[in-house]
């Protein structure tokens, strides 16, 4: 294999975790007067921390976005996570297979809180791939789109950001990928919560797929 690391988002790449999010997002907005279909609030929102948002919230709200309120929707989001969430369909082999042939050089690099990183990855059982190995943009500068999650991985690996496979789907992770300098398959097995192929493309995706459980043989033949 020519990466050196492979760098996996979290939400929407190893785990189904976006049409839970958004439900609860929809309701909480919903309380303070913003009504947004499931659909209307993932166009706006995938890819992107919701206390990066805050702005646009109480534009449309007209309600300041307060530290309580966002540990509302967490608390409320990962109960709702606990209960429902499954992995992303191939996610369960594919994973496991690249942690062998990589020896153990794969990171988890999300956009999202660690808690719900961790909650996630443990739900599903794929955390013990990806144990130490794990980063939020939270804890960086600057989240997605920006590099830093990304850069930070690799550094952490010890591999050059341009010769890391950084698998991403949607618009805003394809985008903090390519400025990392890495190569960056995009997923877009269509449906709701991830980026239409044509977009992840124009973001700078390398390749889009549509089989979360081709990857490892499709990075392996990457020439």
């Amino acid at each position: 294999m020519r990466f050196e690391a492979i760098l996996f988002d979290c939400d929407g790449v190893l785990v189904d975790s976006e049409p839970i999010t958004h439900r609860v997002l929809v309701q909480m907005l919903g309380e303070r007067g913003w009504t947004l279909s499931q659909e209307e609030c993932m166009r706006i929102f995938i890819g992107k921390a919701v206390k990066d948002e805050a702005a646009q919230i109480e534009r449309h709200t007209g309600q300041p976005v307060t530290q309580e309120w966002l540990q509302s929707f967490w608390a409320r989001r990962n109960a709702a996570l606990e209960s429902d969430l499954v992995a992303i369909a191939g996610a369960l082999t594919a994973v496991p297979a690249l942690h062998a042939t990589t020896g153990g050089r794969i990171a988890c690099a999300s956009g999202a809180d660690r808690a719900k990183v961790e909650l996630q990855l443990r739900k599903v059982g794929l955390y013990a791939h990806f144990e130490g190995r794990i980063f939020s943009g939270h804890e960086m500068p600057r989240s997605k789109p920006a590099p830093d999650v990304y850069l930070a991985a690799a550094a952490a690996l010890g591999a050059d950001p341009r010769r890391c496979a950084v698998v991403e789907d949607t618009v805003t992770g394809v985008t903090a990928g390519a400025a990392a300098g890495a190569t960056v398959f995009g997923y877009s097995p269509g449906g709701p919560g991830h980026s239409p192929a044509a977009d992840l493309r124009a973001a700078g995706a390398a390749h889009v797929f549509t089989d979360m459980a081709s990857l490892p043989q499709l990075l392996a033949s990457w020439a």
